[in-house]
């Protein structure tokens, strides 16, 4: 997780942090929102968590906290400031205010939302604890709180397969996303009982897509997120979440990589690694790019939108969410 301390240099001075990524042409437009949100997180004593999808100038210029959703969460459990928000999808504006219930949780586009959310309801998860009485249910951070609410423990994709093996059970029921539950599947002896929905950004991704980045790239060292299908993780190098992808390229240094994964994670690694050379066949996430510095800068101004969940059920979701986060 990185930790930005913002100073009063001024958006001029940011800059610096992401120019190999922006154009200087372009930073005008960014400017005054930046400056803005600066002060603006001052005075309503808020804090912004930005996920690793989010764009440049969100990640590296107003962010406090920035990582994959298993390192939001935490961090979300540890902000002091009153006001959250998320530069991210609403499922984790939802978490957070979970972790917060005391908390305003803000998110500035309440349309920004998922397809693994979107692809089971609560009632779903119900039918599956009658279909398969007794057996534990992991659910994927990226749902809604309804469905946690009726899970036994969340997951992220970097902890799948801890949190599954930590139940001691010999089988798991694993939703939502189908293809992290067979990535899973291929590293345990745990019958691994999947939902049928996809991540609309990883399943383009296709095994041809990788063999063909080796031919006109040689060399290139290919990691694959696991919510992509499991012939593309077998055919990367390495699988693993945003953060342990970045952690990869952190430790290893490779001259040449490539991020299976959203369009925004490769530009926003590649502002600390000037040595790696990043090819960029990515997929944009419309839902994480409905995120935007004016709309962040809106939601300070106004208190909007808030995230508000029924007490019902973010009490039996967030004990979800706090077995995943003691492990």
């Amino acid at each position: 997780m990185t930790i930005h301390v913002e100073t009063p240099a001024g958006a001029s001075r940011l800059y610096e942090r992401v120019a190999r990524v922006i154009p200087p042409f372009e930073w005008p437009a960014f400017a005054a929102d930046i400056d803005a949100i600066v002060e603006l997180k001052k005075s309503r004593d808020a804090v912004i968590l930005a996920h690793n999808y989010q764009t440049p100038e969100i990640y590296h210029c107003v962010a406090d906290f920035v990582g994959d959703s298993l390192a939001l969460a935490r961090e979300a459990a540890k902000v002091d400031a009153r006001t959250i928000v998320m530069a991210g999808v609403h499922f984790m504006a939802e978490t957070a205010k979970l972790i917060n219930p005391e908390k305003t949780v803000l998110i500035p586009d309440p349309k920004a939302g998922c397809s693994l959310a979107e692809s089971i309801t609560a009632d779903d998860v119900r039918a599956l604890r009658r279909r398969f009485p007794g057996v534990p249910i992991v659910t994927y951070v990226n749902t809604s709180a309804a469905v946690k609410a009726e899970s036994d423990v969340c997951c992220t994709s970097g902890n799948a397969l801890r949190v599954v093996e930590s139940l001691g059970a010999p089988r798991v029921i694993m939703l939502p996303d189908k293809y992290l539950a067979a990535n899973v599947a291929r590293q345990t002896r745990i019958e691994i009982i999947p939902w049928d929905g996809r991540c609309e950004v990883h399943e383009l991704f296709t095994r041809a897509d990788v063999r063909q980045l080796r031919e006109d790239h040689p060399g290139v060292v290919v990691l694959a997120h696991p919510e992509c299908p499991p012939d593309v993780v077998e055919e990367a190098d390495f699988a693993g979440s945003t953060a342990q992808m970045s952690a990869y390229v952190d430790e290893r240094h490779p001259r040449q990589v490539v991020l299976l994964t959203e369009c925004s994670m490769s530009d926003n690694v590649a502002v600390g690694h000037p040595e790696v050379d990043f090819v960029r066949p990515c997929n944009l996430c419309p839902h994480m790019k409905r995120i935007t510095l004016a709309k962040i800068r809106r939601a300070l101004e106004e208190g909007r939108h808030e995230v508000t969940i029924d007490p019902a059920i973010a009490e039996r979701a967030r004990r979800a969410v706090e077995r995943m986060i003691a492990l």
